[in-house]
């Protein structure tokens, strides 16, 4: 087991390195942003059951996406993985398939991002109505 967990903590520290990168300036509001509201919208079925929303849409302020380069596919795919890893540690259940879909909008209310949730039964990042970016 503890080649397992070395294992994983370097995957963990090389991916905070790529995701240092993407996201220099706030990567871990966005990350808690994208955690309270999986946890906002949690419902206790029963004492072992927690069904969260499986759909989240992160859009970020123009001057953010401009920032990524057109990265953000990957972004999306690395935030799912983080918000994947949150909901197992807390021991949610989705919905359904887990999908972050990042698009840009010209109306955030910070001037950054916006995180919004829903239920879906089947998604994928093509799935999302498609905004803009």
């Amino acid at each position: 087991m503890s080649n397992l967990t070395g294992w994983e903590q370097a995957l963990e520290r090389v991916g905070g390195r790529l995701w240092e990168r993407w996201f220099p300036k706030e990567p871990v509001e966005l990350v808690a942003a994208l955690r309270r509201e999986c946890d906002r919208h949690a419902v206790v079925c029963s004492e072992s059951r927690v069904v969260v929303p499986n759909a989240y849409d992160v859009e970020l302020a123009e001057h953010v996406q401009a920032e990524l380069g057109g990265q953000c596919a990957r972004v999306g795919q690395v935030l799912t993985d983080k918000l994947a890893q949150y909901g197992a540690r807390r021991g949610y259940e989705w919905a359904g398939p887990l999908a972050v879909h990042v698009t840009t909008s010209p109306d955030v209310p910070n001037d950054r991002y916006r995180v919004t949730s829903k239920a879906m039964a089947h998604v994928s990042a093509v799935g999302f109505p498609s905004v803009s970016g």
